[in-house]
């Protein structure tokens, strides 16, 4: 049964949500954890694995690299495999305009002190033997890994549990209560939990709670296809990164892979929101993204008709719900191996998924606190960087919620700043 109260409610069952949940238990705080349906059942499990710092904005950096710290020793901690490797993540380059894009973020690595290199084609076919093909060079980072979404998470939400956290599924949170300008409960579909403190980890579906308490999170999701490939011998631990391509070979011998950077972008009644803050990176990266109107646009508006069901039960419409994958991409990045790796000729296809990825603006996350309703703290848009940096924003959430402080400069997260003008300049995906 639903506890009548806690110190904590914290909303969403990924990974965000689970290590937040996870590292105040830890501390001795009361906390609930709300998942709407399985942990990790939508984007946490349905992430690529790589937990990478190449490539970050120097905003979200810092905590990145004290994350990869946490990711090395979170298997043991964990007493169960996730299926943790840390091996490197190089991104290959297929022409010099490209390459020049990977040589621009070298001062930010050399500024945080990461161990990332550029590598020459001769280097690049050295480290991974068997690769063939164009290439002109690359961008390797010899400290990062990778390790099994579904299974991470599930982990951490197990722990959470032994240390002491409530965790709740299939109860989703459908509003909160605000009474004198301070959080006070949940509304749960289980009934309410009194509390003082509610942190918003719920991806995205964090828009809508937070719209009902007067907060408009600018937001939107993109739709990723990945696929699993069947098993092939050894090629190499290392994730890989290209154009057309991005792969990662699990232990059992499969690869999970997915167009190297393209996403689907399915037009609903929320996209017309916010549409001047998402521009300048848009254009920027509209190659990334293939806009689609269908299915989705339709039923969006008849969720939001007078008496509907979703109306009233916003999320029960989205429970075990299997976005559908984009099959041309799948067999795309499926050819893009085995152009790379002639002798995996026989490969072939085990399983396609897809999973539903929360942006902001200017591709940050929102991390912490807002000025009112007091109380109410954001853990969400981390626009695909969630998997990696999940376990340690769980660390500084408890930091901010416990110890009213962290020591990492949040400035740039802060909610706050989309209404202030005040994001992160347009810029090109690297």
């Amino acid at each position: 049964m639903l506890p009548s109260a806690a110190d904590v409610v914290v909303i969403g069952g990924g990974i965000a949500g689970c290590s937040t949940a996870w590292e105040i238990a830890k501390r001795g705080g009361n906390v609930v954890l709300l998942e709407k349906g399985r942990i990790g059942g939508e984007q946490s499990s349905r992430a690529w694995g790589f937990v990478r710092q190449q490539g970050r904005d120097p905003a979200e950096l810092p905590m990145m690299i004290a994350g990869n710290r946490i990711w090395q020793e979170l298997q043991a901690e964990l007493g169960e495999d996730i299926e943790w490797v840390q091996a490197g993540n190089l991104k290959i380059a297929y022409d010099d305009q490209r390459l020049e894009e990977l040589r621009g973020w070298l001062p930010i690595a050399r500024e945080f002190k990461l161990d990332t290199e550029l590598l020459t084609p001769a280097q690049i076919r050295d480290l991974i033997p068997g690769i063939i093909g164009r290439i002109a060079g690359g961008m390797f980072t010899p400290s990062d890994g990778h390790a099994e979404p579904s299974k991470a998470t599930a982990a951490i939400g197990r722990a959470a549990e032994r240390a002491g956290a409530q965790v709740f599924t299939y109860c989703a949170a459908e509003a909160i209560e605000v009474s004198g300008g301070h959080v006070s409960g949940v509304v749960t579909e289980k009934g309410t939990i009194q509390t003082p403190v509610v942190v918003c980890a719920a991806g995205g579906w964090s828009k809508h709670l937070a719209r009902g308490v007067g907060l408009s999170l600018p937001q939107i999701t993109v739709r990723n296809t990945v696929a699993e490939s069947t098993a092939a011998p050894p090629i190499t631990p290392i994730c890989v990164w290209a154009p057309d391509v991005a792969f990662r070979q699990r232990p059992g011998g499969t690869f999970y892979l997915a167009g190297g950077g393209t996403s689907d972008y399915d037009i609903t009644v929320e996209s017309f929101r916010n549409t001047r803050l998402f521009a300048a990176n848009y254009v920027k990266n509209r190659k990334m993204f293939h806009l689609r109107v269908g299915a989705d646009l339709a039923k969006d508006v008849l969720r939001k008709l007078p008496g509907s069901e979703s109306r009233e039960h916003p999320f029960a419409h989205t429970v075990d719900v299997e976005p559908e994958p984009n099959l041309e991409t799948a067999w795309s990045s499926l050819k893009g191996l085995k152009r790379m790796f002639p002798m995996l000729g026989d490969v072939g296809m085990k399983r396609v998924f897809a999973g539903m990825i929360d942006s902001t603006p200017d591709a940050l996350p929102v991390i912490g606190g807002v000025d009112g309703p007091r109380g109410f703290f954001f853990a969400t848009g981390f626009s695909g960087h969630g998997f990696a940096l999940g376990p340690i924003v769980g660390k500084v959430m408890s930091e901010l919620i416990l110890d009213g402080r962290t020591d990492f400069d949040l400035r740039p997260l802060r909610f706050s700043r989309f209404a202030e003008g005040d994001m992160a300049k347009a810029k090109k995906m690297v």
